[in-house]
């Protein structure tokens, strides 16, 4: 069974988390119904007290282990106590930016060393941050807002430790996906996350056609300045589906807005660029008769009469809603046996 780490407040409110003089607050973050503004004098102290004979058993952090901790999105008291102690007790954090991670730590008065792991370094720091993890050091990875590993190169990370036989565990916490499923009111039950989408309207497009015939919900990340052109390609290839955006999630101006793709790309397109990063919830296609091999064949041979195999292939692709590579398939298919009688 592994070591326990005994951590109590009965005279004080911060406690040793057993790494030199470092020291953990253990007092618990009050629930917020909904973002408030911040006040000049805002500390974790100020958040709801534990009882005075509370004591938390913190098991001792494994040798050799990466850690993955899962960091706030917004509101800075969004982090577990078993968050706040690995994050004071490892050897090294492992950080997109420093800069970001280190408010954190002020927050919380966390004096564990940093060192960058980003998409411009990582292929320099991974053999490091391994070379630390099979000398015995104990490592955490965090991103600057939320899971690691949901569009950052941590997985790489993971992946070497993998290979290398590095022992890994995680700390679940705040997800800016999950936080905006939630909040959408769309279908949970299944859900895919495609990620941010392409700069150029394009490969875009390209992208979103994968998309098409998926059954189940859909979630994206988009930057502010490019929110409005996504809706409006999401309108011209998904079609009409109801939409959820959320930015901003858990912080004072966090916001919310819910109605059709057609809707909303209608009003991102009229306003000026949003602050903060969105989450866009798609539902999932409405549910049609599918058309029988039969149909398909008759609305293609006439489609092909009147216009190219490309816009054929669109055209039926949109009636159908079966997915654009059947239909082009099928439409080859028919051009063929057209050219052979």
């Amino acid at each position: 069974m592994a070591r326990e780490k005994t951590i109590s407040n009965k005279h004080s409110r911060r406690a040793s988390a057993g790494k030199g003089s470092s020291r953990l607050n253990i007092e618990a973050a009050s629930h917020l119904d909904a973002p408030r503004r911040a006040q000049p004098n805002d500390t974790v102290a100020e958040s709801k007290q534990m009882s005075d004979d509370a004591t938390i058993h913190m098991p001792e952090l494994a040798p050799g282990m990466l850690y993955i901790v899962a960091t706030p999105i917004g509101n800075a008291n969004d982090i577990s106590l078993r968050a706040l102690h690995v994050l004071n007790t490892v050897s090294v954090v492992a950080c997109e930016d420093t800069r970001v991670t280190a408010k954190l730590f002020a927050r919380h008065g966390i004096h564990t060393s940093l060192c960058a792991y980003h998409e411009h370094n990582a292929e320099k720091a991974r053999p490091q941050l391994i070379r630390r993890l099979k000398s015995g050091d104990a490592v955490a990875l965090v991103s600057d807002a939320g899971t690691p590993m949901i569009s950052d190169p941590g997985y790489k990370l993971v992946r070497a430790c993998i290979d290398e036989g590095v022992t890994i565990t995680t700390l679940p916490g705040a997800s800016s996906v999950l936080a905006a499923l939630v909040l959408s009111g769309l279908p949970t039950d299944r859900f895919f996350f495609g990620g941010f989408l392409p700069h150029k309207q394009g490969p875009r497009r390209a992208l979103l056609e994968n998309f098409t015939a998926i059954p189940s919900t859909l979630v994206f990340l988009e930057s502010p300045r490019r929110l409005a052109a996504s809706l409006a390609d999401m309108v011209a290839v998904l079609g009409e589906r109801n939409v959820s955006i959320s930015r901003e999630i858990t912080k004072l101006y966090e916001e919310t807005r819910r109605g059709t793709l057609q809707e909303m790309a209608g009003v991102y397109a009229t306003e000026d660029a949003p602050k903060g990063e969105a989450v866009v919830v798609v539902g999932p296609p409405t549910q049609q008769p599918e058309m029988s091999s039969v149909e398909i064949d008759t609305l293609l041979q006439a489609a092909l009469k009147r216009t190219s195999l490309r816009d054929a292939v669109r055209e039926i692709t949109d009636l159908s809603g079966l997915p654009r590579q059947t239909i082009y398939h099928r439409a080859l298919a028919l051009n063929e046996e057209d050219g052979g009688r």
